[in-house]
């Protein structure tokens, strides 16, 4: 297009009056061309930025559910005080395929060779990883303090994503914690109200004779040990936590591994 004719369709364009519909259409689709070109500068330029803040944010969680928080503190130096491990689990042991510290736990549950689809699937993941990242909080002196083991399962509106803490004989809880979900504010959402995640804290996963007894229920037979109080008004979102904790602490998740670990055979 010659000059001669960008300058005719830039004036015929000036000269249209403003409120005519033509013209009110070219400056809408001006304006967004203008916002999606925008919003994709910034999606590209940021993303490095939205990566370390995701990781920071977990490392942020890890740090709370193994009860070392606090405001102000260094996360990226208070979290190499844990180590990362990978675990194979099918074996219950760790594994050396991968580099804990960049393996990338949610693309290999939805990559088919390195996950298997679940039959029984009371959490609603669809498929579990054969490879799972743990973080072990060690002593000063070397010893175990606590493992942080990754869990997650479908609430009523969401995937809950989190972690749970064990003390070191891999059976007493220390504390959980969630940091991603979308259940309903006031009710689901609840399972991030301190007062509700207090009440894991000195719970049993399993009783003397290994098996699993932890539950989330409005009313329970159970010892007070195994039981958790479902949140009010919030039944299919406490069912989904119930039914997650069980699957990632159950045989189909972590139950071998942590037998192995507290039997020194990992």
């Amino acid at each position: 297009m010659s000059e001669l004719k960008k300058e005719n369709i830039f004036i015929k364009i000036k000269n249209m009056p403003v409120d005519s519909i033509p013209k009110t259409l070219l400056v809408a689709v001006a304006l967004c061309l203008l916002c999606s070109m925008i919003v994709s500068f910034a999606a590209v330029n940021l993303k490095s930025v939205q990566d370390i803040n995701k990781i920071r944010d977990k490392q942020k969680n890890v740090l709370q559910v193994a009860g070392i928080y606090y405001k102000g503190i260094d996360i990226e130096k208070s979290f190499a005080s844990f180590q990362p491990m990978v675990v194979d689990m099918e074996k219950g042991v760790y594994s050396n395929k991968f580099d804990p510290k960049v393996f990338d736990d949610k693309k290999a549950a939805s990559d088919p060779t390195l996950s298997v689809l679940l039959k029984d699937d009371p959490a609603s993941i669809g498929r579990r990883s054969n490879f799972t990242t743990i973080y072990l909080l060690k002593n000063k002196d070397g010893s175990l303090d606590k493992i942080i083991l990754p869990i997650y399962g479908y609430g009523l509106w969401s995937t809950l994503y989190g972690f749970i803490a064990l003390e070191e004989n891999c059976n007493d809880i220390f504390g959980l914690q969630f940091y991603q979900h979308a259940e309903t504010p006031g009710l689901g959402a609840e399972v991030d109200n301190p007062k509700w995640k207090a009440q894991w804290k000195g719970k049993k996963l399993n009783n003397q004779n290994g098996e699993l007894m932890i539950q989330v229920a409005k009313t329970s037979g159970l010892k007070k040990e195994y039981h958790i109080d479902a949140i009010a008004g919030a039944t299919l979102t406490s069912n989904g936590v119930d039914n997650l904790v069980k699957f990632w602490m159950g045989k189909a998740g972590f139950k071998k591994f942590l037998e192995n670990l507290k039997n020194g055979e990992v």
